[in-house]
Formats: structure tokens, C-alpha cells, sequence
């Protein structure tokens, strides 16, 4: 039996020091340097083409996967088609839920760790204070360091989501002698709204015969494809109470279920006459009617220029578009194609924008037009590949990069003339805050678009610099020529509702 065996399963070993978990399975489910995971990973999410990863499955970001946990040599094409979903066009996700089995230590309901962050090779998972303090106000969770510190189920789960979703905070639930009912209320405390992705952790079948795992499992994922959390035996899922757990409560929510992959082992690296089954589901909330606008002058207005219709209208056009926006760079390093979302005609209309990409506070690429070349979706698209490496002033981003990058996009309404024949005009006529603007002076151009304000907040110094940019000298030249826009701003992390 090959070494590597063991670890297509269940193993090994760790402990928590100083408040973080330290990793229990690095450099045996997956590799121990952090260049190395991270490549690993990138290529996995490569193979992960969207053509592939869906059997029927929308184009929108899913609220909960079903995931495998073995070594990423067994199950990690399994997985990685889970976790490519992503990367599609959806809100920002700021908090994993994640439940596992218990396989080593003996646990009384479900058990959240004494630790305060979980550490990969690619960084640290800080576990979200808040939600671990409502789920302990439930009798069946508890805290405990041994149920965690060996525990890979969950652990293996990790650099995916540290890949895919940047910086996220964590609820680990390691789930022990439970009842499917103990996890479907816990699930139902923590279910939260797009902020939160649940991810469930099972194996399927466990060391049978080729054909037979293939068919034990096939018929596990009928069931879960119909819900079926009652009809799940032991012998099907190691995982089988978390599973059953969200299968209860995804039935109470209306969720729909598409299968990804199911394969085995004996598919991917190892013995065919003893296998263990892998497969990976996406599940989705039932879809949001468009919100509906009233009758009144004010909506009418808003219709015609293509704005949304209030603050809720404008998170939701904001998560659509921002996903769209990082689905498009992450297609350049291997993720799905971004594909235009269902239900959301404004994306056909014909309008400019600009995509803004930013690291840690600071512009990262900025990239967008005047004119509209075309549907909003298309140009969406076009222009953050063009940020992430079109922008002169900056390197092209590299995949590494994608985590740790904010997105914002600008769509622009129509440009008008501001007449000004003297600086002084000008500044009087600007619209601090409101205005997008285009100089042009001495066969040179160049735009601002109204989230500069931010940084330039003084109508002096937005225009001086404005002709910086565009290369002139900073002063008013003979024949100087603005034009001005609004825009709707669109950010990944909405912190308030518009004005």
C-alpha cells in the first residue's frame, strides 16, 4: 500500500499555541511552503473550468458548498471545482461557516476552538468572536482545543477559501455526537445574509471496491440532490450529521442543489481496489425578485438614467457588478468565464464605466472609458482586465494579488460641457463630490471620475491634479476645455447605504 495512501482519507497531528491553531496536516494533505500551496492550489482552480463545473448550475455565487477533505493529491480536483463557483460574480463574502466531522477526539454536540485564528502557509484565519459567542448560546456547542487540534477536515478547507476569498473571518464547528437538528439550528442562527458562505466538509463512501463506492455514491448524491438529509446512512458520509444539518435547513429555505463532480480516489491518485468518494455540491438561495419602483416622478427619473432604486437596490447592483469585475481578472488566471447573471437587464444597457482596483488602501489599476462600446456587462468586463494590466502606472497584477484586492466600479452617465473660460469659473461651477471630470488643453486629456473626491476633496487641488495627470503644467491654459459626468459608485464592501 503506497505511503501517500493514508492520507486520502483521515490523519495527523498538531497543537494551538498562543491563541492561533497552528496547521496539523501541512506538508502531508498539502504542501508545507506557501509558494508551493499557493501554486498548488491556483493550478487545481485552473483545472476547475466552468464548462466543467456545473451540471445545470447558475451563473451566481452559491450560499453554501459541500466539499471533500482528503489530501489535495486524492480529492483536490473534487474540491476545487467548489470553490472556483467563488469566484463568480456575487457579494463580498466576509464569513465562512464551516463544519466538519470530528475524527479524533470524542465530542458532545458541535465544538467550536479555544483558539482565536487558524494559521495556514498562507497566512491567518481569524475565528469570528461574534458568531462564536451566538453559536455558544446554544446548548449543543461548546468550545474545545482537543476536538480541533488534529482535526484536518476543516484545516484542508482553508488556503481554497484563503484563495478564493482574500480576507475572511472563521466559525469552525467541529461536529460531533449530534443530531442533524442540533446542526440545522445552529445553522440557522449563523445563516446571516450574503455576507456569510456555509461549507460543509464530508467524504463519501470509505475503502470499497471501485464500482460499488461508484454506485453507493451515486445514490448519495441523488439524495442529496433531492434534500434528503433522513435517507443518509453511516456507511455513506463520514460527514453525514453536518450534511444532513444543512441539507434540513436548506430544505426549509427553499435552497436548490447542483451537483459539481463525484468522483473517487480510483479516479484521481489512488488504488482502485479500495476507494474513498469525493463529490462537491452548490447550493443557491432561492433568486430575489428585481426590487420595484414606484410611480412617482423621483423613480421615473431614476429609471431613465439607469439608477437603482433606493439603498438596498444599490448593494445589490454593487455586489453584481464588483463580482463582475473580479470573476473577469480571475478568469485571467485560470477561473470561470464571467457570464451576465439572470435577471438583471440593466447590465444590457449601453453604458461607461470605470473599474478602480485597490490593495490595502491604495490604487492598485484603474482603467475605464467615456463612451459606451457596448452593453455595461461587456464593458464591466473589459475594463478590470484592463486595470489589472493595462494601467501604465502600475505592474500587472499578478495572481497572487487577487485575494488581497478591493474592487470598485464607476458607471458613468452621459458627459455635458462646463463652460469656464478662467480657472476661477471652473471652481465655481464644480460640484464637489458629484463630479466626474474631463479636461482637455493643448492636444491633452484626462478624467477623474467623482470617487476622487475621497482623495482631493478641495475643487483646487482636484483640478491641479487632474492636469498633472494629464501632463500639463499646473496652470489654466488658453483653450482649456472640461466636461463633466455623474456616477454611480459602486463598492466590494458597502459600509453604508448611499445618500
Amino acid at each position: 500500500m503506497p505511503r501517500q495512501w493514508r492520507y486520502h482519507g483521515c490523519m495527523r497531528s498538531g497543537s494551538s499555541v498562543g491563541g492561533a491553531r497552528p496547521p496539523a496536516v501541512a506538508g502531508s494533505f498539502y504542501p508545507r511552503d506557501a509558494g508551493a500551496l499557493r501554486d498548488e492550489v491556483a493550478r487545481l482552480l485552473a483545472g476547475a473550468t466552468h464548462g466543467r463545473v456545473a451540471q445545470g448550475g447558475g451563473p451566481e455565487r452559491p450560499k453554501a458548498l459541500v466539499v471533500p477533505h482528503a489530501g489535495y493529491v486524492y480529492s483536490g480536483p473534487i474540491a476545487a471545482t467548489a470553490y472556483a463557483q467563488l469566484l463568480l460574480p456575487g457579494p463580498k463574502v466576509e464569513r465562512v461557516v464551516l463544519l466538519g466531522p470530528s475524527h479524533f477526539a470524542a465530542v458532545a454536540g458541535l465544538a467550536l476552538p479555544e483558539a482565536g485564528a487558524f494559521v495556514t502557509p498562507l497566512g491567518t484565519v481569524p475565528v469570528d468572536a461574534a458568531g462564536a459567542a451566538r453559536a455558544l448560546s446554544l446548548p449543543q456547542v461548546t468550545r474545545s482545543a482537543v476536538a480541533h487540534q488534529r482535526e484536518h477536515s476543516l484545516e484542508v478547507q482553508l488556503p481554497f477559501l484563503q484563495a478564493a476569498l482574500g480576507r475572511f473571518s472563521l466559525v469552525p464547528l467541529a461536529v460531533g455526537h449530534a443530531s442533524p437538528r442540533d446542526v440545522a439550528e445552529v445553522l440557522d442562527l449563523l445563516w446571516g445574509g450574503d455576507e456569510t458562505l456555509v461549507v460543509v466538509s464530508t467524504d463519501l463512501s470509505h475503502y470499497l471496491p471501485y464500482d460499488e463506492a461508484r454506485a453507493l455514491d451515486r445514490r448519495t448524491a441523488g439524495q442529496v440532490l433531492a434534500l434528503d438529509a433522513d435517507g443518509l446512512s453511516v456507511e455513506q458520509a463520514c460527514g453525514r450529521t453536518p450534511l444532513q444539518g444543512l441539507l434540513l435547513e436548506a430544505r426549509r429555505r427553499g435552497l436548490s442543489v447542483d451537483l459539481l463532480d463525484l468522483r473517487s480516489s480510483g479516479d484521481t491518485a489512488g488504488d482502485p481496489d479500495q476507494v474513498v468518494g469525493y463529490a462537491a455540491f452548490a447550493l443557491r438561495e432561492p433568486r430575489r425578485p428585481e426590487p420595484r419602483r414606484g410611480g412617482g416622478a423621483a423613480a421615473a427619473a431614476g429609471d431613465e438614467a439607469g439608477t437603482p432604486g433606493g439603498a438596498a437596490d444599490h448593494r445589490h447592483r454593487a455586489a453584481v457588478v464588483t463580482g463582475l469585475a473580479r470573476a473577469a481578472v480571475a478568469n485571467l488566471f485560470g477561473g470561470p468565464a464571467p457570464l451576465p447573471p439572470p435577471g438583471e437587464p440593466w447590465l444590457g444597457d449601453a453604458r461607461a464605466c470605470f473599474v478602480s482596483l485597490h490593495r490595502r488602501g491604495e490604487l492598485r489599476g484603474c482603467i475605464g472609458t467615456l463612451a459606451p462600446r457596448g452593453p455595461l456587462f461587456e464593458e464591466v468586463v473589459r475594463c478590470a482586465r484592463a486595470a489589472a494590466t493595462e494601467d501604465g502606472r502600475f505592474d500587472p497584477v499578478a495572481a497572487e494579488e487577487l485575494p488581497g484586492l478591493d474592487f470598485e466600479v464607476s458607471v458613468l452617465g452621459p458627459l455635458e460641457p462646463l463652460p469656464a473660460e478662467t480657472e476661477a469659473e471652473a471652481l465655481a461651477r464644480l460640484r464637489p463630490g458629484q463630479d466626474g471630470l474631463l479636461l482637455e488643453a493643448d492636444g491633452r486629456r484626462a478624467t477623474f471620475i467623482p470617487a476622487m473626491w475621497k482623495e482631493l476633496p478641495d475643487p483646487r487641488q482636484f483640478l491641479s491634479h487632474l492636469r498633472r495627470k494629464a501632463g500639463l503644467p499646473d496652470r489654466w491654459l488658453p483653450g482649456t476645455r472640461l466636461s463633466r459626468f455623474a456616477a454611480e459608485h459602486y463598492q466590494e464592501r458597502e459600509e453604508a447605504p448611499p445618500p
